[in-house]
Order: C-alpha cells, then sequence, then structure tokens
C-alpha cells in the first residue's frame, strides 16, 4: 500500500470518526422528563463530577480536559527538524516517513480538536435544552442558586503557567459555558416571575447584588436595591433640634428649608413629625452623566419648541439641554393659577400638554400604523369592521420595548428591555431616568411623564402601559400591555414629596384650596 492510499484511507477515517461524534450528539440532550440544570455530560470518566438528584432533574458538573494538540504539534516540529541521513537511498525513505509521520500527527491533532470543540458544544446545546425545557411551574429558587454556582464554577478557572495556549482555548469555552449558563439563569428568573411573583422578589433580593448583578434581573420594580456593601438595615433616627424649631417658630418668616428641621427616618421615608409634611428620601445612587447623540439633540430641540407653543409662556429657557426642558416645565407647574381654577384642573392641562407634544413629535402617520399593526384596531374605511379591535397582537409588547429606547431616550435616558411584572416581554426599564434625575421633582414626574404617558399610550395609540418609578435608585419600569394602578394604590409612588425638591420651594408659603396637591 503507497503511502497516498494510507493517507486517504486514514483521511476517510476521520471524516467517518467526526460524523458519528455528531450523530451520538443526539444522546447527550436530556430525554422527556429529565432537565440537566449545570455540568456535563455522563461520559468523562477522567473528570471530577457532582451528581446531584431532586425535584425531577439531575446536575453533573465536569471540568474540561484540554486534547493533546500542544503535544501532536511538538510531535511536527521535532519531526521536521530531524537530521539529514547519510545515503541516498535511506534519505528518501526517511523523508517519505518523515512526511507521512508529520501528516499523521497534523490529523490526529485535528482530531483531538474538533473532538474537543464539538464535545463543548453538544454539552452547551444540552444544557440550553435543559433549561428551555423545564416547565415553569417546576422552578424553585433552588434551581437558581444552582445556576448561579455552575456560573461561579465556569468563571473561577485559574490557568495554568504551562501550556498557555491550551489554557487559553479553555477559558473559551468555560466562557461559553458560563453564557449558557447566564441564560439559563436567567430563564429560570422569568419562569418564577411566570409561576410566583412573590417567590422571584424574594429570591432576587437574596441573590442580588452579591451573586446576581442587578441588570442581570429580568425585573427589578419591586425588588428593593441593596448596594453591595450594604450589610445592615436602615436604623430608625430621630433628628430632634429643640432650640431650632423653637428659634424658627419665634421668627416672623420661615424659609422653605425649615420643613426640614426635624424629620423622622423610618422605613425609608422622612416625614415632618407633625405628619402635615411628608418627605421622602432623595435618590441614593450618584448622578450620571448623559452623552445625548444627534437623534436626542434634534428630537429635545423639537420637543422644546412644541411645549413653549402649547405652554405660551413666552420664550423658552436659556438653559441647554434637558435641564432647559425641565425648567419650562416647572415653570408652568408652579405657576399662579387664575381665579376658580384649581390645581386638580391644572394637573389635567399639565397631561393635555404632554400627550398634544408627543402626538406632534410621532407626526399624523405613526398614531393611525401603530394602531393597526401593533394594537389591531381597524381604521374608519366605510367598512362594517370600523373601529373593532382584534389585538393587541401577541408580538405588540415585546416588539414596542425594542423600539421605544430609540426614540424616548432623549427624555428618559438609556434603557434596555426586560420582562413585565407577569414574566412575560414587553416591558422596559430605564437605568437612571434622565427626567427624574435632573428634576428631582415627584411632581414634574406625576404629571408631565407618567400620567400623560400612561393616557397617550391607551388613548392615542391603543396600547396599555404602566409606568412605575422607582425614587430610591430613579429606574422606571415601563411595561406595555399592562394596566396601569390607580395612583393612589401604586406602592410605587408614596405619598410625599422629595427632600431636594425645588418645586416646593417655588410654591413654599402659597395658599392652595382643600385637597390641592402637586405631586400626591
Amino acid at each position: 500500500m503507497t503511502t497516498s492510499s494510507a493517507n486517504i484511507i486514514r483521511l476517510s477515517s476521520i471524516i467517518l470518526v467526526v460524523l458519528l461524534l455528531v450523530g451520538g450528539g443526539a444522546a447527550a440532550f436530556s430525554p422527556p422528563g429529565t432537565y440537566v440544570i449545570g455540568g456535563g455530560c455522563d461520559s468523562n470518566p477522567g473528570g471530577r463530577g457532582i451528581d446531584i438528584r431532586g425535584g425531577g432533574y439531575r446536575r453533573r458538573v465536569h471540568p474540561i480536559v484540554p486534547p493533546p494538540a500542544t503535544a501532536a504539534i511538538d510531535t511536527i516540529i521535532i519531526a521536521r527538524s530531524r537530521s539529514a541521513p547519510s545515503s541516498d537511498d535511506d534519505d528518501a525513505n526517511n523523508v517519505e516517513g518523515s512526511v507521512s509521520s508529520t501528516i499523521t500527527d497534523v490529523f490526529d491533532a485535528l482530531l483531538a480538536w474538533t473532538t474537543s470543540e464539538l464535545n463543548e458544544l453538544i454539552l452547551c446545546l444540552s444544557l440550553a435544552y435543559g433549561y428551555l425545557a423545564m416547565p415553569h411551574d417546576d422552578v424553585t429558587p433552588r434551581d437558581v442558586i444552582l445556576a448561579c454556582d455552575a456560573i461561579d464554577d465556569a468563571s473561577s478557572y485559574s490557568s495554568p503557567s504551562s501550556s498557555s495556549s491550551s489554557s487559553t482555548r479553555v477559558e473559551r469555552l468555560l466562557s461559553l459555558r458560563r453564557r449558557v449558563h447566564e441564560f439559563g439563569r436567567y430563564r429560570l428568573l422569568a419562569s418564577l416571575m411566570k409561576s410566583n411573583y412573590e417567590t422571584y422578589v424574594t429570591t432576587a433580593e437574596f441573590l442580588s447584588p452579591s451573586r446576581i448583578p442587578r441588570m442581570d434581573l429580568p425585573n427589578v420594580q419591586d425588588v428593593e436595591y441593596r448596594a453591595a456593601d450594604a450589610g445592615e438595615e436602615m436604623a430608625v433616627t430621630i433628628v430632634d433640634d429643640m432650640s431650632s424649631s423653637s428659634s424658627s417658630s419665634s421668627s416672623s418668616s420661615s424659609s422653605p428649608s425649615d420643613v426640614d428641621d426635624r424629620i423622622v427616618v423610618a422605613g425609608g421615608r422622612k416625614v415632618d413629625e407633625d405628619e402635615t409634611t411628608r418627605l421622602v428620601p432623595d435618590c441614593e445612587l450618584d448622578d450620571v452623566s448623559y452623552d445625548d447623540n444627534l437623534l436626542d439633540r434634534a428630537l429635545l430641540h423639537v420637543f422644546r419648541n412644541l411645549v413653549s407653543d402649547y405652554t405660551k409662556l413666552g420664550t423658552k429657557s436659556e438653559i441647554p439641554g434637558i435641564v432647559g426642558l425641565l425648567a419650562q416645565g416647572r415653570e408652568y407647574m408652579t405657576m399662579e393659577l387664575p381665579t376658580g381654577t384649581s390645581y386638580a384642573d391644572h394637573a389635567e392641562a399639565q397631561h393635555d400638554m404632554v400627550k398634544t407634544t408627543l402626538g406632534k413629535l410621532m407626526t399624523p402617520v405613526l398614531p393611525p400604523f401603530y394602531r393597526l399593526f401593533m394594537s389591531g384596531i381597524i381604521p374608519k374605511l366605510g367598512t362594517e369592521f370600523d373601529g373593532k379591535r382584534y389585538g393587541p397582537w401577541f408580538y405588540a409588547p415585546y416588539l414596542t420595548s425594542i423600539v421605544t429606547p430609540l426614540f424616548f431616550g432623549f427624555l428618559v435616558g438609556p434603557s434596555r428591555p426586560n420582562r413585565r411584572r407577569d414574566g412575560n416581554r414587553g416591558g422596559l426599564v430605564v437605568e437612571k431616568c434622565k427626567f427624574l434625575q435632573e428634576s428631582g421633582c415627584k411632581g414634574l414626574c406625576l404629571h408631565q411623564c407618567k400620567i400623560p404617558a400612561q393616557e397617550f399610550f391607551v388613548e392615542t395609540l391603543g396600547m396599555e402601559l404602566s409606568v412605575r418609578p422607582n425614587f430610591v435608585t430613579q429606574e422606571c419600569q415601563w411595561s406595555f400591555g399592562e394596566a396601569p394602578l390607580p395612583i393612589e394604590k401604586d406602592p410605587s409612588f408614596p405619598n410625599g414629596c422629595l427632600v431636594g425638591c425645588e418645586s416646593r420651594k417655588v410654591i413654599a408659603g402659597r395658599k392652595m384650596g382643600g385637597g390641592d396637591v402637586l405631586c400626591m
């Protein structure tokens, strides 16, 4: 048999082995009723294995063993550097044998590398299938903890000093496995939201931020914020300054800051001692800077001009950017009202101002398009189906959460899609609301963002929307397709004014009618 024939047979054998590996990969997938939550296949007898059984699934963890590719390559290099033989005949035979040995080593190295890559790919597909196949009702907090353990196992690999190429490859494979487990953990948390929302909140608060970064949670609206180094709950402290209280009461006039002289800090809320003025703590996080792109600046410019035209307060503020827009909004919200006009009526006027401005910003074309292709509302075309509603279509909430960040970023800042309270897609979380950070005012948040946005989506676009701000972190959860709670029943919107609110100082001492408030 010639050397070329032997090489052809060897190459055919390699192809056959690869096909058998790919075909046998199906066995790595879990049979019906078995869920592989973390780890590897049942083979690999040389690896460390942990088999945990319970809850209708098994979990087996195996380390990745790098193939002997480096040794094969070293053999190739040695074969190429052999010294020349003494005779011509021996030289020809040895050269032919050296070439054949080199080809054999290359094939062996490729086979080992391909086998290891295919095994890891099959393993990762098996893990992903196991996460996807688990029914929502079967998910428990323990499953989430096991997924966190698997992520930690994949992240704690330390490369040895020798064989740097093999260690780099192992790190890459472990990175793929870690991403699969991160996907699975997100999937498990979303399933937990669908089956038992209260259990999800408890699990998320227990694991975040120590085991799960807050940004990796599928929903954060009811998950209490904890700093990474926070270990103790807020203590109840009473700031009692009787001398300042007596001195302020004896003075003929009081400044707006006098309301903060005697404050009780309890359970995350600051309130005046006599309970006449409730104060909500300001955001606990540092302010962030926003880098607006060209589209954001253009939309903000148009929006400010529309607000100026509607409010008829004269020229718009000379302050640039979102701060100037909020100065316009604050001036409109705190303006002196004509006789006979209540602040409740003025709140409705603010809602109408924002809804009208948003409608003009969207142009006359977009709302009918959205109503038809998202909300499933048939336009008036002179047929028997005019005005009938067949939606919202199943894709509408999720697609809206994808598109919205592109066009509302100039008002609220960066945001990303997440899950609604029911665990389904269609949620959007504003990472740190630009509108709320720069205004520091619940009244502006309520009457020029939250309520008008909810009403605009229902009345103009035909889609329900729930907007729930978090005043501790200045996050804001937008849930498309979810009915909003009445403001008096919404736990995300506590009564009282923010401690650092500038609007409160503007209206200090102003007499209002019974029941008139600016920000609940």
